[in-house]
Parts: structure tokens; C-alpha cells; sequence
């Protein structure tokens, strides 16, 4: 699957320090990745264009990225696209359109959002439906290793199950010491959102209420793809993640991302099965996660329809530039909610960094440098970096005929911005 375009990227002077980010389960770690830092991002289900939680993920990964990239290394970024889930069958039939064409006008809408703010693509961007066969792959070892175990489809299930399928397929989390490991819940707060997220606690059969899906056999009326040791049928949510970072990073890679409301079960259920896999139990070093965006008293969700979307912001002629600054105005470990003042706010910021940035001298920036960069470092700071980047703005602006102007120091300014915030500003 195609990504998008990727942004220029201007170089800097010098290199920046090695991130300190707050793992969700053990707290504050520094990564420190070899040569190539490599890094997964759940990707979107596409059924419902980008709202600004989405949009929030995606830019807080993004600015890690862009850090990582600015500590003199290469990254390797993996991100799935889900375009084969119940949600997506979901809509489609509400619409009375083809679940495939609902997909890709999607993806692409994603992709025109992520152009817009100015995202890094990922390295690989890859699709349940063209990673199909090494899903399926995947599930046949645990089934054969005896890590999973097959479920007849219930005589009762609306669908039935089509002949050439050959049961449901389900990782045995008994047999998982690491289980539980990378959100660090106990049951009860793992029993309080399973159902809600994709699990299936009272499935009659199951060794374990959490045991996770792995393979859906056939149903009527369903899309399913064939497979020689499985039976016809399609992936579980959960194992298409661990398949996919596998097969693009390999295990133990640098950075597990995504937002706070996939921390379980999806990660902890990536993991498990990774480590079922592999007879190793690290999948991925550290688990980083945004928190939620709410708008009018609630969490932003597709299913509530309180939505701010990128698209709708765009077309209504806002920069996104702007948009992007209003989302690096929060700190990804907080969760917000989204209101008109956040626009308003980046509208003026902006502006008066692109006056800043077109001055023809200004005072020096290799201080603003190596200040946002530590800013940055401190478990993604932006809020933080905003701050000083206004401070030397505003000192820029007031001519202060007491500081040391440089002819270079605007552009400095302008290239930090773009480099390590994503944020484009005019050139003088």
C-alpha cells in the first residue's frame, strides 16, 4: 500500500539528546536505538475520516520521529491500516456501499490529512487485506506450537459458518506468563473495557474470557479469504498489529505507539501473541501512548459523532499549519478537549512566528536550538517548546537593540521549526 509524500526535512547543527519518554507501564525510560531506530503506530480503521484524536496520534509520533531522525539516526516506521473489521462491514452496509470503495476513499482522505499536516510517512504502510497470507501464516505456528486452539462457530450465530471454514481461532492466554505486562491492569480494569473494545468474554468454549481472536472462520455473507491449514475466514484485530511490526521491524523494536485506548487489550494482545511467536517477551521496548482528545464533554469517537475532522478544517480554508500547532499545544500524556480557542490561539502563534521568521536579522538561535531540542527530549514536551520559540519570537519582533542580532537567525529559527515541529513558515 501506497503512503504519501514525504515533507522536506532541513538539516540542523549538531545533534539532538537521546528522548526520555514515559512508558506506559514502567514510567520513564531514555530509548536508545541502534543506528536505526524503528518504531510501530496503529494505524486507522477506515471507515470515518480523521478527527483531531487521530490526528493527535499522529502528530505526537511524528515529532518523535522527526527527534530521533535529529539525534543523527535513520527510522524505520511501520503503520497498519485495518481495511478488513467488523466496523468497516459496519458502515459500509449502513451506507449501502461496497465495504472496498469505503476503504479507499477513506485511505485516501487519510492520506491528503496526513500530506496537509505535514506527517512523515511511514516506511512501510501495509494493509490487513494484502497481508492476508502472512497473518494466516502466523496463526497456523501458534495453533501448531500449541499457543491457540480452534472453536466451532456457535449454532446460534446469525451468520452460520460457510463449509469451507474450519472453526474460529483463539491464542490461550493461560499458557502466557508475559500477559499483562505492558499495561501492568489487574482484571478487574482489563474485565471493565474488553467487551467494549473488540473482546468477546462470554464466547462459550473459550479456556480464558480474555483469550483474543485470532482467526475468524467464514461466515455467510462476509468477506473471508481461503487458507489451506486454517480454513476460509480472516484475521482477528489484534494479530494483524503483531504480523505486520514482526515481519517490518522484527521483535524487540524501539517504540510501540498509539492512543491511551489501545493500550488494552490491542497492545497487550500484540505482544502476547508476538511473544507466543517468538518464545520471547519483548516485543517492543517501550510503549508510548496519546492520550484522548474530547470535544463537547466526551471523548472524540467515531461512534459518539462528536468529531472535529481534519477534512472539514481544511476545507473550510484553515492552514494546517495552524491545525498542527493547535495539537502541539497539548501534551500527549494529557488528556484535553478540543475547543475554537485552540485554533484562535494557533492562528496568532503562527503568525507571528512567520513575521519572525522573514525579520532580516534576529537574535541568535543556536540557544533556541539546543533548548527546544532538551524540550523535546523531556518526554515530548511541545507545550513546552512553544513556549520558547514564542519567547524568542517576541523578543525578535520588539527589536531589542540590546541583543546580539545575526542575519542567520531567522532562518535557524525557521529550520528548527520545520525540522523538529513539523511546522512550515515562510522563508525570507
Amino acid at each position: 500500500m501506497i503512503a504519501w509524500e514525504t515533507p522536506d526535512l532541513p538539516s540542523l547543527p549538531e545533534t539532538a539528546p537521546l528522548p526520555t519518554v514515559r512508558d506506559t507501564h514502567r514510567g520513564p525510560i531514555t530509548l536508545t536505538p541502534g543506528p536505526t531506530a524503528r518504531m510501530y503506530v496503529c494505524g486507522i480503521t477506515p471507515y470515518d475520516a480523521t478527527h483531531m484524536g487521530h490526528a493527535a496520534t499522529y502528530v505526537t509520533f511524528d515529532i518523535l520521529g522527526r527527534l530521533l531522525r535529529d539525534t543523527g539516526r535513520d527510522v524505520t516506521y511501520a503503520q497498519n491500516v485495518t481495511d478488513i473489521d467488523d466496523p468497516l462491514l459496519e458502515r459500509a452496509t449502513r451506507d449501502g456501499v461496497d465495504w472496498r470503495d469505503l476503504a479507499t476513499s477513506e485511505i485516501q482522505l487519510f492520506r491528503d490529512d496526513m500530506t496537509a499536516l505535514r506527517v512523515i510517512p511511514p516506511n512501510h504502510f501495509v494493509g490487513v487485506v494484502e497481508s492476508i497470507d502472512t497473518i494466516a501464516a502466523h496463526v497456523a505456528t501458534l495453533l501448531t506450537n500449541g499457543a491457540a486452539y480452534r472453536l466451532p462457530v456457535p449454532d446460534d450465530d446469525p451468520l452460520g459458518a460457510t463449509p469451507d471454514g474450519n472453526g474460529d481461532i483463539y491464542l490461550d492466554i493461560t499458557a502466557r506468563p508475559e500477559f499483562g505486562a505492558v499495561s501492568g491492569w489487574d482484571a478487574n480494569a482489563m474485565d471493565a473495557v474488553f467487551a467494549d473494545r473488540g473482546g468477546d468474554p462470554h464466547r462459550p468454549g473459550k479456556r480464558h474470557r480474555f483469550d483474543p481472536l485470532l482467526w475468524r472462520a467464514a461466515r455467510h455473507h462476509e468477506p473471508s479469504w481461503p487458507s489451506e491449514s486454517l480454513g476460509a475466514g480472516r484475521p482477528g484485530w489484534h494479530i494483524e498489529c503483531t504480523t505486520i511490526a514482526l515481519n517490518h521491524l522484527g521483535m524487540g523494536f524501539d517504540v510501540q505507539g498509539g492512543g491511551t485506548d489501545l493500550v488494552f487489550p490491542h497492545h497487550e494482545m500484540s505482544a502476547t501473541q508476538a511473544a507466543a511467536l517468538h518464545h520471547h517477551d519483548t516485543f517492543a521496548q517501550a510503549y508510548l501512548h496519546q492520550a484522548m482528545v474530547g470535544y463537547n464533554g466526551h471523548k472524540m469517537s467515531k461512534s459518539r459523532g462528536n468529531l472535529v475532522l481534519v477534512s472539514r478544517l481544511r476545507a473550510a480554508g484553515e492552514n494546517p499549519n495552524a491545525i498542527r500547532l493547535a495539537l502541539l499545544n497539548h501534551h500527549h500524556g494529557t488528556d484535553w478537549e478540543w475547543t475554537d480557542h485552540d485554533l484562535t490561539q494557533a492562528r496568532h502563534r503562527l503568525n507571528q512566528w512567520a513575521h519572525a521568521a522573514t525579520l532580516p536579522s534576529a537574535p541568535d538561535a543556536h540557544r533556541l536550538l539546543n533548548d527546544v531540542r532538551h524540550a523535546l527530549a523531556d518526554d515530548l514536551n511541545t507545550p513546552r517548546a512553544l513556549t520558547l520559540i514564542d519567547t524568542w519570537t517576541d523578543i525578535a519582533l520588539a527589536g531589542n537593540p540590546h541583543a546580539e542580532n545575526t542575519e542567520d537567525a531567522p532562518a535557524l529559527m525557521r529550520d528548527l521549526v520545520d525540522a523538529l515541529l513539523g511546522v512550515d513558515l515562510p522563508r525570507r
